[in-house]
């Protein structure tokens, strides 16, 4: 029982870490309100003399120099929060959970107290900052994903609660940007966020392990306060998770090895170079193109559309803010989906003899292709420039970004070893930030060839989305195919 109620100590407290600090630099928008409200980057700004005494004092002045600066970060760190994911997998596959904790704690205190102390003279460090509040929150999000490892049937379930909470950890900005209003000052808001560090510090060492939390979990697995003999303890338990493990990624003949065989376990590259790993790398870095894409120039877009009024762009950062928080309710919903058809699958498996891991793989099917339909909503939606739906847009935006991430990791942990989790969730982010870069040559796009005008690229992206219906089709026929037999990764 002592266990079990440190299980659920982890949980709680991990969810609070994902849904307090996780995510934060995706709130953005709502920073950016007020970085400008502070005159970050104002010297940007030039007037507009076709606007000058009939339009508000915003729409007087021609920011896209700002704009495009903002722009220009928030790439930055986006990208970075994916493409630093390979070497931070790397340090947590190698290093275990402690290493790869600490190294996050240092970077997201170091961001958060020089956002703290920047202002609009030094407004640069941004550049600096907000990458390393990427990285610092991503690798919190790594490690505590294995805590989906201590919940059996329900993994996929927890996997995609704790990205659904990274989605919702957005709406901290949006409480800063509330208390800005209020009165409290930025800095004031970020010291605060970097004195929390001390909670992350004694959650590292008292309630989660020092190595990896294993799959399929040992009987009497224990950890942190729990843990009798310490790391000796974790080690073994994580062998014998390796020995129960291994049998689901072999192929008939390597179950059942003849005369003087042995049986070889595959390298990590072979499953980097298979055709799910591709297919998947399209599919995320298509629709995390356009996810990253939206965020970044959401503030110039309500912009346009408000004829630059203030008081509408505010409200309108404020619902998109509030909806981000709706993703931490919205992404169990897919691992749920994914779980239950698992074990459903799985069970008519063992009745068939058929494998049963492709009968696990089988049920990221319907999560991948109703993503794809949510992101191709949320596409034509956001492409119609009409003030209004952008409310609906915001829904959309919201429940295809849980279930973006949390069907990621989720897929992940079905269709390869456990073993090599976190260098292919690293590398898998990783190349999906080289496609994400595209989100500013297109921002520059719109902003100057395009005169504004964002029709032939939004055009040009539904199209893109289609593409993505190709990744949950491939599986689909795999399983197909494989139905009688054990799976080898294509």
């Amino acid at each position: 029982m002592a266990g079990r109620g440190l299980y659920v100590a982890t949980l709680l407290t991990g969810l609070l870490e994902c849904l307090g600090f996780a995510g934060v630099v995706f709130g953005w928008v709502s920073l950016v309100f007020v970085f400008k409200a502070e005159n970050y980057f104002k010297e940007l700004c030039e007037p507009n003399a076709g606007l000058l005494g009939n339009a508000t004092e915003q729409a007087a002045e021609d920011c896209k120099a700002q704009d495009e600066k903002f722009s220009l970060i928030f790439t930055l760190a986006s990208s970075m929060n994916n493409f630093m994911t390979f070497p931070t997998g790397y340090i947590f596959d190698r290093f275990k959970t402690t290493v790869a904790r600490l190294i996050a704690i240092f970077l997201y205190t170091s961001a958060t107290l020089t956002i703290a102390f920047t202002s609009a003279d030094s407004a640069v460090l941004l550049f600096l900052a907000m990458p390393m509040l990427s990285v610092g929150g991503i690798l919190f999000l790594i490690t505590n994903l294995q805590i989906g490892n201590l919940f059996g049937k329900h993994r996929s379930t927890i996997i995609t609660l704790y990205n659904g909470a990274f989605d919702s950890s957005s709406a901290v900005f949006l409480i800063i940007k509330l208390l800005y209003e209020q009165g409290i000052s930025l800095r004031a808001s970020f010291i605060f966020l970097s004195v929390c560090s001390t909670w992350h510090v004694t959650r590292t060492f008292l309630l989660m392990p020092r190595g990896h939390i294993p799959y399929p979990l040992p009987p009497n697995y224990s950890y942190g306060l729990c843990s009798g003999n310490g790391p000796t303890k974790e080690k073994t338990a994580e062998h014998e998770s390796r020995e129960l493990q291994s049998k689901e990624f072999l192929s008939p003949k390597d179950e059942i090895p003849g005369p003087g065989q042995q049986q070889k376990p595959r390298s990590f590259w072979s499953y980097v170079f298979s055709r799910r790993f591709v297919w998947h790398l399209v599919w995320l870095s298509v629709i995390q193109l356009y996810h990253y894409l939206f965020i970044g120039t959401l503030n110039s877009l309500l912009t346009s559309l408000a004829g630059g009024d203030r008081v509408i762009v505010s409200t309108y950062t404020n619902a998109f803010a509030i909806t981000q928080f709706f993703g931490v309710l919205c992404a169990p919903w897919n691992g749920l989906l994914m779980d239950r058809l698992r074990q459903k699958y799985q069970k008519e498996a063992r009745r068939t003899g058929c494998s049963t891991s492709m009968a696990a793989l089988r049920s990221a099917v319907p999560s991948l292709t109703l993503t794809s339909l949510l992101c191709l909503g949320f596409t034509i939606c956001a492409s119609v420039p009409v003030l209004p739906l952008q409310y609906v847009t915001f829904i959309l935006q919201v429940i295809s970004r849980s279930f973006l991430y949390g069907g990621n990791a989720a897929f992940l942990t079905l269709a390869f070893p456990s073993e090599h989790f976190g260098k292919l969730f690293g590398l898998m982010m990783a190349l999906s930030a080289v496609v994400s870069l595209f989100q500013f040559p297109i921002f520059t796009l719109i902003k100057g060839p395009l005169q504004n005008d964002p029709f032939y690229v939004n055009v040009m992206l539904i199209l893109t989305t289609l593409l993505t219906f190709v990744h949950p089709f491939l599986l689909y026929r795999e399983c197909r195919a494989q139905k009688g037999s054990p799976p080898a990764v294509a």
